[in-house]
């Protein structure tokens, strides 16, 4: 088997702790990383001796190389899109962190210069290997939850930050930053309707030390599909699970870790119950009474892979694999992640915030 050859721009905590723990670890055999990047000299000679490779200050002098599949992009946000677009014209695949990029034309142009070009972008929503999600999925296709009414998808928390992702001049805050994973894995749940549109959105600022949103609340709505509720609030003490999905015969609940559960009801199971337009009375003595009974519920929960990220990474990976070394169509594809920003950007664009620094 021939090894995808790999470099990494960034050694921050995306570029280090995500890719480079999964590159680093048991479950990956595949990927060999040949070259970092980053202006940090202490975070470069960590990185050449992590991995055993070269190590650059600056990304194109990765260009004078013909032994690279391709380039994973973990620069900052604001960077992203001009970055790609260098590696693109310059032939190498991209793998751009999340955010693809700022704006649907910059995902665009990227589309398009990786066509012209021969080559393959696209970005890292390892979130939609989620086990949990990848469970919930097996159930739902198994129609017990009946029709599915709604979606609600829940990234918050209750913490503060103050690093560069709370500025919105490096393309940051929770919707950029954040938001990308819900978003994703509602529009996969929504079997990415192109015309799902954002109907109502609203972004606040809590405890960020900076200018970009800490809050958000987006519901978006496809004809024919459920309502996509979102939240991402970093103000948010007691914030629900995940991912909680509505059918009108019954829920689902999960995280992105452990256990899925599930409450339904079975329609063979249920009493008849005919309408009665009439006030309800009880028999004996004529009272009114409520319209109650004890339906027969099941429920069930189901363990999943407790390792969100790794797991989420192998399985992105592994289709990655596929497409560049073997040329497999990509699963994850560029439109797709074109369809996220498409959402990001309408909520920016529907919620301007005083830009300060």
């Amino acid at each position: 088997m021939k090894k995808m050859r790999v470099a990494i721009i960034g050694q921050g905590r995306s570029g280090r702790n995500i890719h480079g723990k999964y590159f680093l670890s048991e479950n990956n055999t595949k990927i060999e990383v040949v070259a970092i990047v980053d202006e940090i000299e202490e975070r470069r000679q960590k990185g050449m001796r992590e991995f055993g490779c070269d190590g650059y200050s600056d990304y194109r002098e990765l260009f004078d190389r013909k032994d690279i599949d391709l380039i994973v992009n973990a620069s900052f946000s604001d960077q992203h899109y001009a970055i790609a677009k260098d590696c693109l014209m310059h032939g190498y695949n991209v793998l751009n962190e999340k955010p693809f990029a700022k704006t649907v034309y910059e995902c665009m142009d990227l589309i398009k210069t990786a066509r012209d070009n021969g080559v393959l972008i696209t970005a890292f929503h390892q979130s939609l290997y989620m086990p949990t999600l990848l469970k919930a999925k097996e159930i739902l296709a198994t129609g017990k939850l009946g029709k599915i009414h709604q979606i609600n998808l829940c990234w918050s928390g209750f913490s503060r930050r103050w690093d560069w992702q709370t500025l919105q001049k490096r393309c940051a805050g929770g919707v950029y930053n954040t938001a990308p994973h819900p978003i994703g894995i509602g529009m996969d749940l929504l079997d990415w309707a192109p015309d799902a549109k954002v109907v109502y959105s609203r972004l606040g600022t809590a405890l960020t030390s900076g200018d970009a949103n800490d809050m958000a609340k987006i519901i978006i709505q496809a004809p024919g599909k459920p309502v996509l509720d979102i939240e991402v609030n970093s103000a948010d003490a007691y914030p629900a699970k995940n991912i909680k999905i509505l059918g009108d015969r019954g829920s689902l609940l999960c995280a992105t870790t452990g256990e899925v559960q599930i409450k339904y009801i079975v329609d063979e199971e249920l009493e008849p119950r005919p309408l009665i337009e009439q006030p309800l009375a009880n028999p004996e003595n004529g009272d009114p009474i409520y319209c109650g009974e004890k339906l027969p519920i099941h429920e069930e929960s189901v363990p999943t892979d407790s390792d969100y990220f790794n797991a989420g990474s192998h399985m992105f990976y592994e289709q990655l694999y596929r497409a560049v070394m073997e040329g497999a169509p990509l699963e994850i594809t560029p439109e797709k992640a074109m369809k996220a920003i498409e959402i990001i950007e309408t909520v920016h664009a529907q919620n301007p915030l005083p830009v300060k620094y």
